[in-house]
């Protein structure tokens, strides 16, 4: 295992599909880097798009860098720009949603995939 220092938009971006239109993401480190318990990911959605809404056994921690965005967690909708901190506990319905005219962007914080069970 090494250090990793790298610039964001050196890290190749990878398009969700049709089940989250709009939504692109880079994994900034994670488990190819030999991070044994946390992965980090840079979350990018256009104008107009959004994730599924869904729900899964593990947590997420994010951080928002810029953009407006709308997290629905719970069922509870929140309005959301930088700075902004949002947890998503485990097992709890989630989704989020450009906002605004700009691209939203924030980081979205995971246990490894040997830790989602």
């Amino acid at each position: 295992m090494k250090p990793k220092v790298a610039k964001y938009d050196s890290i190749e971006s990878e398009v969700f599909g049709d089940e989250a239109p709009g939504v692109s993401i880079r994994v900034l480190v994670g488990e190819e880097d030999g991070a044994p318990v946390y992965v980090l990911r840079m979350l990018e959605i256009a104008p107009g798009g959004n994730t599924p809404d869904h729900e899964h056994p593990w947590e997420h921690e994010n951080y928002i860098l810029s953009g407006e965005g709308e997290v629905t967690v719970a069922g509870e909708t929140h309005l959301v720009g930088p700075g902004h901190v949002v947890f998503v506990p485990p097992g709890v319905r989630h989704q989020y949603r450009c906002a605004g005219d700009d691209t939203f962007v924030f980081l979205c914080g995971i246990p490894t995939a040997s830790l989602r069970g």
